[in-house]
């Protein structure tokens, strides 16, 4: 087995890491562990819009990679510690979570904390999830991943995840928001993400007598980046393979009530209808016109709302206001 402890603290770098370590080591088990700055990491089925506050991760720049498995979205800094193991499939029962969870709580009970695996996939203690893990089947090798929460920003994860599900209708796998608590309480004073990830990588090389430390070598590194630029950091990998879904929103300005009504296909806008009470000196089927066919991501709809005189199909309004209706 290798043990790689991501230098990076980057989303895209780190999620990409598990494909190209997938495609080069296929016959290594390997144990991967990194720490992610603010960033949500949403499932591979899931419609990227409806689980993130997407005006709050915006201001905040917190960055969202779609994951190559599947389960729910799960917010990640610099308090939450990050695992993936890579296994051969015939030594795996793709259903138990068991397996390469057992090691966390071996770890935690070893230092008095009552922590357990509960249910199909999430890890507890006295109640609360602090660890939610996930799994995929390719190319012959079982990576299961998950998340420790020892000291993450509880708030952060709340805003940064909370969406209002009135807006999507759509058929996508939707994340289950369980109580959570942070490890930090739980375990001695003065521990820390870093030395709880020693203490972890100490737990696999006790438990697996062959496993070795592997630093990743320069020519991985650029791979891994290549594959981040080319996939996990891109709108379409990360937003436009999102199954489809309609959109809803209103809002209220002082130009009028406006509601907005799409049909996305792939982050691809295939219809559009806008109602309201306003006055329009042209008509609001111009604006749907330009709106039809474009992605649905609001830095690209602002461009093309800011290229239009918005006065001419609302009254008095300025694009900030419109664009809301969007997000």
């Amino acid at each position: 087995m290798l043990i790689i402890d991501s230098p990076s603290n980057d989303a895209y770098f780190n999620i990409a890491s598990e494909e190209y370590l997938l495609n080069k080591y296929p016959d290594e088990e390997i144990f991967l562990l990194y720490i992610n700055a603010p960033s949500i990491i949403v499932g591979r089925f899931q419609n990227t819009l409806a689980e993130i506050n997407l005006e709050y991760v915006s201001k905040n720049n917190i960055k969202v990679v779609r994951r190559m498995s599947g389960g729910g979205a799960v917010y990640h800094d610099l308090g939450n510690l990050n695992f993936s193991f890579h296994a051969p499939s015939e030594v795996d029962d793709f259903l138990d979570f068991s397996k390469f969870t057992q090691p966390v709580v071996d770890l935690l009970n070893g230092l008095n904390v009552p922590a357990k695996l509960e249910g199909r996939n999430d890890l507890v203690v006295e109640g609360k999830k602090f660890s939610g893990n996930a799994k995929l089947a390719r190319n012959g090798k079982i990576i299961q991943h998950g998340t420790i929460l020892l000291n993450s920003e509880m708030s952060v994860l709340s805003e940064a995840l909370k969406i209002n599900p009135l807006k999507f209708k759509d058929k996508a796998v939707k994340s289950v928001r369980a109580r959570v608590t942070n490890l930090i309480e739980y375990l001695p004073e003065k521990t820390t993400v870093d030395s709880f990830k020693k203490l972890l990588v100490d737990q696999i090389l006790k438990e697996n007598i062959e496993a070795r430390i592997h630093q990743l070598l320069p020519e991985e590194m650029e791979g891994i980046r290549k594959l981040a630029s080319e996939k996990y950091s891109t709108w379409k990998w990360n937003f436009g393979v999102s199954p489809s879904y309609d959109f809803n929103k209103a809002i209220k300005v002082s130009a009028g009530f406006i509601e907005l009504h799409l049909d996305v296909k792939r982050g691809i806008i295939q219809n559009i209808k806008i109602f309201g009470d306003f006055f329009a000196s042209k008509p609001i089927e111009e604006l749907e016109e330009r709106l039809l066919g474009e992605k649905h991501e609001t830095a690209h709809i602002h461009q093309i709302l800011s290229s239009a005189n918005l006065t001419d199909y609302f009254g008095n309004v300025t694009v900030d206001e419109v664009i809301d209706l969007f997000q």
